[in-house]
């Protein structure tokens, strides 16, 4: 980080704030892009094979995409599949299903551990990128 600027003019100071705020959306919905698709790539890498669930076909894989939504001051991501045996791979599934088929499937956890190697340093990426936009 540089060193703090000092203004002696009120109107230089309102000035820097407002470059500032300009950029600061910009910078962290970049920062956030990246972090989704970090996470979505931790996902892919976990879910191709033991601890996770067996890549087979690669298609389950491939189903996990990530959004990202810009929008004034930043950007929120999604990062997710719609494949119907997500929710089973992650948690596991114990009993009968709506067939009566009864299964003892157990949780092939593969995006709990991608979100515990991404959580510990988002908020500081967040942040780094943030002030990024004051310098």
């Amino acid at each position: 980080m540089t060193s703090a600027r000092r203004f002696t003019d009120p109107d230089q100071l309102a000035a820097a704030m407002a470059q500032a705020a300009a950029r600061v959306g910009p910078a962290i919905a970049l920062a956030v892009r990246h972090e989704a698709v970090v996470l979505q790539t931790l996902i892919q890498a976990a879910a191709s094979g033991r601890p996770g669930p067996n890549a087979i076909t690669g298609r389950y894989r491939a189903s996990w995409q990530a959004q990202v939504h810009p929008h004034r001051h930043g950007a929120t991501a999604t990062v997710g599949t719609f494949a119907p045996q997500a929710r089973r791979l992650e948690l596991g599934f114990y009993g009968a299903d709506a067939l009566g088929r009864v299964y003892a499937q157990p949780p092939l956890p593969h995006v709990a551990p991608a979100l515990a190697l991404l959580q510990p340093r988002f908020a500081e990426r967040i942040a780094t990128a943030a002030m990024g936009a004051f310098e």
